[in-house]
């Protein structure tokens, strides 16, 4: 036996001696160890879950989402409150433990966008293409407006004179742009309009909405990370190639296996069938990454492909949600969290900025969408509720910020208005929707059957009145 090795021998024999005792020999469980981090990620998890669940249970009085609990659980874990505790952020959420914690965020983001393309229904965005697509084009033209104003306005006061004004003024306008389609889905839950007419709408014009407004941060991201002027026509031509072949063969492939194996018949995916999709979200995943785009991109592109028959991709997103919903989701939220400090927006000019943007983003999105329902034959009260609902954020919003703080686009002041203006957008909604269209308006509006029909005895108005000439055709 050589001395090298033998050496290494006797030093793992001492490191697994002196692991066997854990805490009752004396070791500190917080300590975080690059051999065991599962110790210190552990109690990182379990504070993160109890914190936004704590938050939940005092905003769910509101009918929030439970995005907002969470992100303001994140907020709460971050340097502005426990982390400004002497001790608090070195002890349980040190340094070296942040790149596990990212990359457990990083998946748990992976599988959110691979589930938000699953809850898609094309069939109803088929349905309602005319009306949803005259809003999604006016809820990104009319924002994008906006959105533009507003990078005039904050770049010379508060971004890096380095960043490229272009560049800043492209994430401003996807920022201002986007709409959060999986939160926008549970607030139609929340607010019984799911299945309803205005919902399909909006529901549909959101997926267009979001299609573009990723397209625009790929676009986006690639500019700012790519050194030659060729590099963005690259990678877009490689984007659509690879959009192409995954639309047709994989999608065909995976579908003629679904079959084969007898889930399609049933809308029940089996344990190989899961595997399959699994295998191809990591292979897409990886190679829209490693492209130069985000590992968001495959992802979503690999939920669009899975078979929506006799509800295979519903049955297919309930076996991940809830894992992915209480887990890896908080865990995005809490970094993000950690990286904002609204201690920084310390003096009224900051704070009279952030409101400037909150101002700006919901009046692009409500004017835009408002104004498109209603030329397109809506009543004027559920115009205003889909204006309102189009101006969602969550989620969505972070992902763009986080992408613009690791770009370097926006600076952490930036990055802290941005924070505030994603959940005071997403706060409204809910409550706001509720005055502008109440819930005898709600019950009113034509509701659809399983088909994708609406059926006669639902088109009454309360009842007596029929909507008649005033029905939006979609």
């Amino acid at each position: 036996m050589s001395p090298s090795f033998s050496s290494l021998l006797m030093t793992l024999q001492r490191r697994s001696a002196a692991e066997q005792g854990g805490v009752i020999s004396g070791d500190n469980p917080t300590k975080y160890s690059e051999n065991d981090p599962f110790r210190l990620w552990s109690i990182q998890i379990v504070i993160i879950i109890i914190t936004s669940r704590l938050c939940h249970l005092v905003l769910a009085r509101t009918k929030q989402p439970r995005v907002v609990a969470e992100i303001m659980g994140g907020i709460v874990l971050g340097p502005t409150l426990l982390g400004r505790i002497d001790g608090f952020s070195e002890t349980i959420f040190p340094a070296p433990s942040i790149p596990l914690l990212q990359l457990c965020a990083t998946l748990g983001l992976v599988f959110f966008l691979f589930l938000a393309a699953l809850e898609i229904d094309v069939q109803a965005v088929k349905s309602s293409a005319r009306a949803s697509s005259a809003i999604s084009v006016a809820g990104i033209l009319v924002p994008a407006a906006f959105g533009a104003i507003l990078a005039v306005i904050l770049y010379p006061q508060f971004s890096d004179p380095t960043v490229n004004f272009a560049h800043f003024t492209l994430f401003t306008i996807v920022s201002v742009s986007i709409t959060a389609f999986p939160i926008l889905c549970r607030m139609l839950e929340e607010l019984k309009l799911y299945d309803t007419q205005l919902g399909v709408v909006v529901i549909s014009a959101g997926v267009g909405n979001d299609i573009v407004g990723w397209v625009l941060l790929a676009l986006a991201v690639t500019l700012t990370n790519s050194s030659s002027r060729l590099t963005p026509l690259w990678i877009v031509l490689t984007c659509v190639g690879f959009t192409i072949y995954n639309l047709f063969p994989v999608r065909w492939l995976y579908w003629w296996a679904a079959r084969k194996t007898g889930g399609l018949e049933h809308g029940e995916p089996s344990a190989m069938m899961m595997s399959l999709a699994i295998f191809i979200l990591i292979i897409n995943a990886f190679f829209t990454d490693v492209i130069g785009l985000h590992a968001i991109f495959g992802a979503f592109l690999t939920g669009l492909i899975i078979p929506r028959e006799n509800g295979y991709a519903r049955n297919m997103f309930m076996k991940l949600d809830d894992i992915v919903s209480t887990i890896f989701l908080p865990i995005y939220f809490t970094l993000s969290g950690l990286k904002t400090d609204l201690g920084l927006l310390n003096n009224g000019k900051a704070w009279g900025f952030t409101v400037v943007v909150c101002i700006l983003a919901f009046s692009g999105k409500f004017l835009g969408c408002s104004g498109a329902a209603r030329l397109s034959g809506f009543q004027l009260r559920e115009s205003f509720a889909i204006g309102t609902l189009m101006t969602c954020k969550g989620l969505l919003e972070l992902i763009v910020i986080n992408l613009g703080l690791q770009a370097g686009i926006l600076t952490n002041r930036l990055f802290a208005m941005f924070v505030v203006h994603a959940m005071v957008l997403t706060f409204i909604i809910t409550p706001l929707t509720a005055i502008v269209l109440p819930e005898k308006g709600r019950d009113a509006i034509p509701r659809l059957s399983s088909s994708g029909i609406i059926s006669e005895d639902e088109r009454s108005n309360d009842g007596t009145e029929t909507r008649g000439e005033e029905d939006v055709k979609v």
